[in-house]
């Protein structure tokens, strides 16, 4: 490039040089970010080592929420002390679980007891290629099959050195203790739960304890109305299925209608698992006609439950749309398995709530001011 000089003459001027910029970090800075990342990493192994335990108290947590009005509701019908409230709630399911238990429990083990006696007879036809699922040997050769997977596999390596009964013992330990752990932890949450929730109101700014509070009222109402949709579309579940089985002759009624109704809370692929069960033993015990019948009515009841009974109820408690619900659903179900699924419902509601009044928050900040006109 060229210019003019002092005396007239060009002067070649050379262009501009880029300046070098360093960037120095102080020694605090590293050790805070060293920090914060060695402090998730073990949050995170904590997780994992303590998954169980924190199931447990989600659970508990769940029938806390839906434990909650029944007890505030006897507290202003006149019983003095929460902790008396809980203990009169406690026995109010215990008082219906043994009339239910009564009722139900005797005509349920009859049930279960014919259906575990009629099982060898069923593999028995089925091996030797009779009764209505024979053609699955005859023309199939299943049993054939299957006796060949399992020559090829070594079924100690996979029991386990400790075999199949300290398995199965240990499964009865760890559900007993899981049982007993949530029946306590959820009378602990009832108990202590509204101080906790006010200590933690009272560490807010006063400004903002009113929004708070209105949170999280909306949050209580999303998650117990998520318990009591759930509990409200498994109840109707096992109970028509019980009425279509009783009217159709099917055996084991009363027990298969349990059964459905326990599936059923499982998101997406309860309902599939129970259909499949429930028709398999009504080809078994009535006929491949009845067994048809029973398979239709399951899908249409699927399609019924999944587009009305699914919006009616969680939006009058959730307050989500079924496309919301079922992409929850899909991504707790693929995170967290059945666990992930039960509580994506919740979860999804709950951040409806934040965003919302985060939305609102953020329309109130940025409103102009109103200012009055001069008269």
């Amino acid at each position: 490039m060229l210019a003019a000089g002092p005396s007239g003459g060009a002067v070649k001027l050379s262009p501009m040089q880029p300046q070098e910029r360093i960037i120095r970090f102080r020694a605090r800075t590293v050790l805070a970010v060293l920090g914060i990342v060695l402090a998730v990493f073990a949050l995170l192994q904590v997780v994992v080592l303590a998954r169980q335990v924190l199931t447990w108290m989600l659970i508990a947590i769940f029938f806390a929420l839906a434990l909650d009005p029944l007890v505030n509701f006897l507290m202003r019908r006149g019983i003095r002390g929460r902790g008396l409230a809980i203990g009169a709630t406690y026995l109010l399911l215990l008082g219906t679980v043994m009339l239910l238990g009564a009722t139900f429990v005797p005509t349920l083990v009859d049930e279960v007891n014919s259906f575990i006696d009629a099982v060898p007879e069923y593999v028995q036809d089925l091996t030797e290629g009779r009764g209505r699922l024979g053609f699955l040997e005859t023309d199939y050769h299943l049993v054939e099959r299957v006796r060949e997977a399992a020559s090829g596999t070594d079924l100690s390596r996979i029991l386990g050195v400790s075999g199949t009964a300290v398995a199965v013992t240990k499964g009865v330990v760890t559900v007993i203790a899981a049982t007993i752990t949530i029946i306590v932890l959820t009378f602990f949450m009832l108990l202590e739960g509204p101080r906790w929730v006010e200590r933690f109101y009272g560490l807010l700014p006063e400004r903002s304890q009113p929004r708070w509070r209105r949170i999280g009222k909306e949050v209580y109402a999303t998650v117990g109305g998520f318990v009591a949709g759930a509990l409200t579309i498994a109840l109707i579940a096992g109970i028509t299925s019980s009425l279509l089985l009783t009217a159709l002759s099917v055996s084991y009624a009363i027990a298969l209608g349990l059964v459905v109704a326990l599936l059923d809370l499982i998101p997406l692929a309860g309902a599939t698992i129970a259909s499949v069960l429930v028709t398999t033993v009504a080809v078994l015990d009535r006929g491949w006609t009845i067994g048809l019948i029973v398979l239709g009515w399951f899908i249409v009841y699927q399609q019924i439950e999944n587009h009305a009974l699914y919006p009616l109820v969680y939006s009058k408690t959730v307050a989500l749309s079924p496309l919301t619900i079922l992409v929850a659903v899909l991504i707790g179900a693929s995170l967290a398995g059945v666990l992930g699924a039960l509580a994506a419902i919740p979860i999804a509601g709950t951040i409806q709530v934040l965003l919302r009044e985060w939305l609102q928050a953020r329309r109130e900040s940025s409103a102009e001011p109103v200012v009055d006109a001069p008269l």
